[in-house]
């Protein structure tokens, strides 16, 4: 690996669905080498797509996955991730694997699947727009190389950030793998109550889209922390404050709190209920 330069790494991806696909486009845009990636998915519509759309090579099955890759990615659901990595053992040579699925472990992963070298990272749906935020964990069996290509992948589609801590990484996944669902469920909850008041529905939907857009910008693009812009516009006595003291007696921090509790603790579960 550390002599193959990180665009001409030799990836396998187990599962074409969505986040293959933003992976792999993004990954292209980068400067990745087309040739250099290859596949797996059972699916005909699917495999046909990616190589119309992408020039990859597809496969409808693990049976022709050479052993030289650097990289198996493994995109498929927690559900099917024992079932896949089992079909791996002794397929996959030296390459390291790299799971995308929520609150399965490298541990279990390790065991499954015979390989040793394993980093698991949670993206999340805005990768499709390269606008992706993702949690990466490897341990120390990892080398230095392997996390720059890690790195390297998850970057083609966004941000990413190093996890040393494992245990954390269900907090990640109910953060941002989850998170762009309470923003659409934001939206929607803004755009129903100005309707409801009178406002035509599709300004509604635009202004709130817009809106949230907006503020998302300036807090990527200030130095300032969010409790500082939101104090700035909160002129005392205005509409503003009338608007956060409604929430705030709605105990709406709380109610974010228990939403991410909630999703940290059925990534745990997902780990229990696929087994050791």
């Amino acid at each position: 690996m550390s002599s193959t330069p990180l665009h001409h790494a030799r990836l396998i991806f187990i599962g074409g669905g969505n986040m293959a696909r933003s992976l792999i486009g993004g990954l292209l845009q980068r400067g990745h080498q087309a040739t250099a990636i290859h596949v797996v998915e059972p699916n005909a519509p699917l495999r046909e797509a990616l190589q119309n759309d992408f020039g990859v090579t597809c496969h409808a099955d693990n049976s022709s996955i050479y052993d030289d890759a650097d990289c198996v990615l493994l995109a498929v659901k927690p559900q099917v991730m024992r079932t896949v990595c089992e079909g791996l053992r002794d397929k996959i040579g030296k390459a390291m694997l790299l799971s995308v699925a929520a609150g399965i472990t490298t541990k279990q992963i390790s065991e499954w699947s015979g390989t040793a070298t394993v980093i698991r990272c949670m993206p999340n749906t805005p990768a499709l727009i390269g606008a992706g935020a993702s949690g990466l964990f490897a341990d120390a069996s990892v080398s230095d190389e392997q996390r720059a290509l890690a790195s390297h992948l998850l970057e083609a589609v966004g941000i990413a950030r190093w996890i040393d801590d494992e245990a954390r990484m269900d907090i990640v996944t109910a953060l941002s793998g989850s998170g762009p669902a309470y923003v659409f469920y934001l939206v929607e909850a803004m755009s129903t109550a100005a309707s409801q008041l009178g406002l035509d529905a599709d300004t509604a939907r635009d202004l709130a889209i817009q809106t949230c857009l907006g503020a998302a910008r300036m807090l990527s693009e200030s130095d300032e922390p969010a409790d500082a812009l939101r104090r700035r516009v909160t002129s005392p006595g205005g509409t503003t404050q009338a608007a956060i003291e409604s929430l705030q007696a709605n105990h709406f921090t709380q109610i974010i709190a228990d939403a991410i509790s909630s999703a940290t603790e059925r990534g745990k579960t997902l780990s229990a209920t696929a087994g050791g």
